[in-house]
């Protein structure tokens, strides 16, 4: 059992970027073993220098951990609590996991004859939202952990410059640095786990967000928040859990085949990550606005929530920018052929499919679960925004080459579409780009229509 809804009973957990406020600063110097003032009062130089070399002295390692200085133990235990804030987390009962397995084993079987792509080996899994926590953690670990240097080596910067100018702390620069990275290491790990918290009390399934989040793939699905899902409904539960099924049986099937989908997914977020660019001017303004005096602790509560806003605000460079445009163009590729491959599964059996393949598209076109998570942390607005355009032009392939021709363009990353492709689908499946756009909606429209025996 990962976790019940008792498990963090009595744990106050702190609001970030999903609340009113970050996590107070000198509860980060609290975690560091650093014991600050009383409200009100200021800070002794002499007992934090003492403080600072007793840490450091147990350390060894100037509070460098594995993974870039973030506590991952620390920000998963982060991720959980707030999961346990958030409402009630049953370990899946005997009954549910039935349910899901047979869910599952249907979808799987529609599948067969809509790709070409076999079903994974893993037996069909029912979570918690810890469990998802848990499960995909190492993944999110990777994905983030190039972001962890630039923002602790930009915050050590502009902290050991404030420190400089204080005559009591003449000279200390180099003692200070080590801890004032951590500091922001510890941070970001905060924000990171809330983010993972909230996260998890919205996905329906292992990978919803379009990431290849497991280390093994295998179909999950989060009974509570398929509950949620189906709030406002007026569809079958059956007929629900079945489709959402077959989207995330869909997806395991297209990245455990596709060697190099997962990857090249994880490496874009990766090269996004380093080229992240802190506004340092903006980090100074943020000490600068607490003045000359010492320091209290409401004094050091604003000036967390005051560098959080820049710290995490990062600016986005060119050369961002299109590696962004490569990220959602792929991540459009891949919704949009989990949308062509559910609808030809279920065209002949399940009517209740086009409302919920309605309420996907709406669920993706407010943001979906993964936007706000990748938007607070890194500045990355994670969405697939040309999902129908990709649907499209797999549907178009599909009419023209077949099941295997259309799940054949996976193969290779080359022989993938491109963004302009996504612009003349009918273009990239015949290889003539000379379509205008009334030609190419009125094609398009006729070929699918045919297809669907319309």
């Amino acid at each position: 059992m990962v976790n019940s809804p008792d498990d963090d009973e009595g744990d106050e957990v702190p609001e970030g970027p999903f609340g009113s406020e970050n996590l107070p600063f000198e509860e980060i110097f609290a975690s560091l073993g650093i014991p600050l003032p009383r409200e009100g009062e200021p800070i002794d130089v002499q007992a934090l220098l003492a403080s600072l070399q007793n840490v450091m002295a147990r350390s060894g390692q100037a509070m460098t951990t594995d993974g870039g200085g973030v506590n991952w133990v620390f920000a998963k235990d982060m991720a959980r609590k707030v999961v346990a804030s958030l409402g009630p987390d049953p370990t899946p009962s005997s009954r549910q996991r039935h349910d899901i397995a047979d869910s599952v084993h249907l979808a799987e079987l529609w599948l067969n004859d809509a790709t070409i792509f076999p079903a994974v080996a893993a037996p069909p899994a029912a979570w918690s939202r810890a469990e998802w926590v848990e499960n995909t953690m190492t993944t999110w670990q990777t994905m983030v952990e190039p972001i962890v240097s630039t923002i602790a080596t930009s915050l050590g910067e502009v902290m050991t410059k404030r420190i400089s100018d204080e005559p009591e702390l003449a000279g200390m620069q180099q003692m200070f640095q080590p801890m004032l990275q951590q500091s922001a290491s510890s941070m970001f790990g905060v924000q990171f786990g809330q983010a993972l918290g909230k996260l998890a009390t919205e996905v329906v399934s292992a990978t919803e967000v379009s990431m290849p989040l497991l280390t093994r793939p295998q179909v999950a699905l989060l009974p509570t928040n398929l509950a949620a899902f189906g709030d406002g409904l007026d569809l079958a539960e059956r007929d629900i859990m079945l489709y959402l099924s077959l989207r995330e049986a869909a997806r395991q099937r297209l990245f455990a085949d596709v060697g190099w989908l997962g990857p090249q997914l994880v490496a874009f977020v990766q090269h996004y990550a380093r080229e992240i660019t802190v506004d340092l001017s903006a980090l100074e303004e943020s000490f600068d606005g607490m003045g000359g005096d010492p320091m209290s602790m409401n004094d050091l509560a604003e000036l967390g929530t005051e560098m959080s806003k820049s710290l995490f605000s990062p600016q986005r460079t060119p050369e961002q920018a299109e590696v962004l445009g490569r990220l959602e163009t792929l991540l459009a590729l891949v919704e949009g052929w989990v949308d062509d491959v559910v609808a030809q599964a279920t065209i002949r059996f399940m009517p209740s499919a086009g409302p919920l393949a309605e309420t996907i598209r709406r669920r993706r076109a407010s943001g979906g679960p993964a936007e706000q998570v990748f938007s607070s942390l890194v500045g990355l607005e994670l969405r697939p925004r040309r999902t129908r355009d990709a649907a499209n032009l797999w549907a178009a392939l599909r009419a023209a080459r077949g099941v295997e021709g259309r799940d054949a363009v996976w193969h290779h990353p080359d022989t993938m579409p491109s963004a302009h492709d996504l612009d003349d689908p009918l273009g990239f499946v015949s290889g003539d780009t000379n379509h205008s756009n009334d030609d190419l909606d009125a094609e398009l429209a006729k070929l699918l229509d045919e297809e669907r025996g319309e």
